[in-house]
């Protein structure tokens, strides 16, 4: 080696040592943006409206610029000025620029800087007698994190092997120094990213808890209304049913038959309120009480004629054992069908249909005019928006079968609701009530 490549050597060492003692009075930004520069919060950065991170990288990347073009200028001069300086401020503007694209687009600021890189080395070699200037190394070990902290383990891997595999092609008697050179910033870009995905699966389940809490507590506010209002009244009704025979002396025993049935669906009800704020007042429905279904049709139709409805049932195809919820939801759709009779063509005749079909359950309910409804219209039309054709519609729907509802010719009303049961891939409904 001539004492003029000696020479030139120095001065390059001497120039790339400036860099570090530069950043190193900056160790303190540089620890806060490694914590906090890639929380995806941006929020959190802010401080008098500024983006601390953005703000680094802006004022690192005019630092670096100006090292820099201090290193190339001072080796141009060596040499007679081979290059114009506007050349050599572009070319260090190509290496550092790259920062400002770092916190928004890090895979495109890794490609440019690895780009400049090698797009400056005929002129490093020349001036500097290195294959890299200084500042574009730093900037390439710093996209080359933030490329670690935001990417998955693909992605980090392609860019740590071209890495490596450029470090080593133009510095290939440093193998250890570039190999630790190149792993460091990957491996600190993995611990950031490991971290925050951690701390976010944290933040994650505790809105999920935060948000169970919540629907717990209205679920147990409902049911404190629901015990407090609905379970008394209710309660009331049947104690009124069972005294009220005793009120009259020798009652005729169609009276203390109607009070007897409105105490015993008084107290269905009772049972039937528990069961719900039992499920209420739990995140998971015990279960503590058996389901009706499809078995207890005699019982709605009971039910319905006691109220003063003429009920004719019929049930055609093959019984089959129902799953529980496609058996809950059809027992509810009919005992809503009929209640709507009741309330809305009270002495109407109602003919009640069930039919088992090839992995279906049809059910169509349908009414007559009430005996003072012969020349008005039925209200039940009206009625037709109503919370119970909501609620039957909600039930088909979540079985995935098909309901239509609608006043008939005669003035009277039709409900048929068709439930599948069976066929590949669809699951067993949740038995809800």
């Amino acid at each position: 080696m001539t004492s003029t490549e000696r020479a030139r050597k120095g001065e390059a060492t001497r120039h790339r040592a400036g860099a570090p003692r530069v950043l190193w009075a900056l160790r303190p930004v540089g620890r806060a943006v490694l914590t906090a520069g890639e929380s995806p919060d941006r929020s959190r950065r802010r401080r008098f409206g500024i983006d601390l991170v953005v703000a680094f990288d802006v004022v690192l990347a005019l630092i670096l610029l100006a090292t820099g073009y201090g290193e190339f200028d001072s080796a141009n001069l060596r040499y007679s000025d081979p290059y114009p300086n506007f050349t050599l401020l572009f070319l260090v503007a190509t290496m550092t620029m790259p920062l400002l694209l770092r916190d928004r687009l890090p895979g495109l600021a890794w490609t440019l800087s690895a780009t400049a890189d090698l797009w400056t080395v005929g002129v490093a070699r020349e001036l500097l007698g290195a294959p890299f200037l200084t500042v574009g190394v730093l900037v390439q070990l710093y996209c080359l994190y933030t490329l670690a902290a935001r990417y998955d383990r693909l992605v980090t891997t392609v860019a740590w092997t071209i890495c490596l595999a450029a470090g080593i092609g133009f510095a290939p008697h440093n193998l250890i120094a570039v190999v630790i050179v190149v792993t460091a910033p990957v491996l600190v870009g993995i611990n950031v990213r490991s971290r925050r995905l951690a701390q976010d699966e944290l933040v994650e389940q505790e809105n999920r808890h935060r948000d169970e809490r919540a629907v717990l507590e209205e679920r147990q506010r409902i049911a404190r209304e629901l015990h407090d209002v609905v379970a008394h009244h209710m309660s009331v009704i049947a104690i009124h049913a069972e005294a009220a025979p005793y009120k009259v002396t020798d009652p005729p025993q169609e009276l203390a038959e109607s009070f007897a049935d409105i105490r015993s669906c008084a107290l269905e009800g009772l049972t039937e309120l528990r069961r719900i704020l039992g499920v209420l007042r739990t995140e998971h429905d015990p279960q503590t009480v058996p389901q009706p279904g499809l078995d207890r049709l005699d019982e709605i139709v009971a039910s319905a004629r006691n109220g003063g409805v003429s009920v004719t049932a019929s049930v055609r195809g093959e019984a089959t054992a129902l799953p529980q919820g496609v058996s809950l939801s059809a027992y509810r759709i009919l005992q809503e069908a009929l209640s709507n009779v009741m309330k809305h063509a009270p002495g109407a005749s109602v003919d009640v249909d069930v039919a088992y079909g090839p992995g279906t359950l049809t059910l169509r309910v349908v009414n007559g005019p009430g005996p003072a409804q012969e020349d008005a219209p039925s209200p039940v039309a009206a009625a037709g928006g109503g919370h119970g054709l909501v609620g039957m519609r909600e039930r088909v729907v979540m079985l995935g079968g098909d309901l239509v509802a609608g006043p008939t010719p005669g003035g009277g009303f039709a409900v048929t609701a068709t439930l599948p049961w069976t066929g590949p891939g669809r699951p067993e409904p949740s038995a809800s009530g």
